[in-house]
């Protein structure tokens, strides 16, 4: 898997004051950590990482380039990203370093690739989950996982256990849940025939309504 190199900086600013300043100027305030490293606060430029890190499909490993002694050429994964709810901005970052020997689990991206016989039947495609949770060596964490929909007929279904992962990736799941099953056509509105839309539109025969001068039964007291 290659590497994205990041370029970031150490910082000993903390809280809300400090962090609003800190993206007004242009970078994104972060934290640093591992299960073998102390935590490390430091701040990451905002266009550097919108282009190297956010513009790019699935989970990445990246490599820290940096002055800061705690920093330099750590390897990690993001870990997690708070983003603004109305902007869309990145607020903060946690970035995880991680034992490029040991396994670890990521959610990487499905693509399906292919048309579906049932599509061309007139069915619809319909993907249920749109990642998919593996188990790999952090080298080889694909950039995603391909699902073949082409032999998909109407009211089939492709299911976790049925997916192809690369060699040294394994799928973590618990429950063989569908990731895509072809819908059937929608149903065309039923419209009346000719002759029930006329008898609709007729007025009621006569005597099949009350006369309006009709009374009404008296009522038992």
């Amino acid at each position: 898997m290659e590497e994205i190199a990041l370029t970031v900086e150490a910082r000993d600013q903390y809280g809300t004051g400090p962090n609003r300043r800190l993206r007004l100027s242009g970078k994104i305030p972060g934290i640093f950590y591992g299960p073998k490293s102390s935590s490390v606060a430091m701040q990451v430029d905002k266009k550097h990482f919108a282009q190297n890190v956010a513009s790019v499909e699935g989970a990445h490993l990246i490599r820290f380039q940096s002055d800061a002694a705690d920093l330099q050429q750590r390897v990690v994964l993001v870990r997690e990203t708070q983003v603004h709810p109305v902007s869309g901005d990145v607020l903060h970052i946690d970035f995880y370093e991680v034992d490029l020997t040991k396994r670890l689990q990521v959610t990487v991206p499905l693509h399906f690739t292919g048309r579906p016989r049932g599509v061309v039947e007139g069915g619809i495609l319909q993907p249920v989950l749109r990642d998919l949770v593996v188990e790999c060596l952090p080298t080889e964490i694909p950039q995603f996982i391909e699902v073949d929909v082409t032999e998909l007929a109407i009211h089939d279904s492709i299911h976790l256990a049925d997916l192809t992962c690369p060699a040294n990736v394994t799928a973590v799941f618990e429950s063989n849940d569908a990731v895509v099953t072809v819908l059937a056509p929608m149903a065309e509105e039923t419209k009346p025939a000719e002759g029930d839309e006329d008898a609709a539109a007729a007025p009621a025969a006569e005597g099949d309504a009350p006369a309006a001068d009709q009374k009404e039964p008296p009522k038992d007291s």
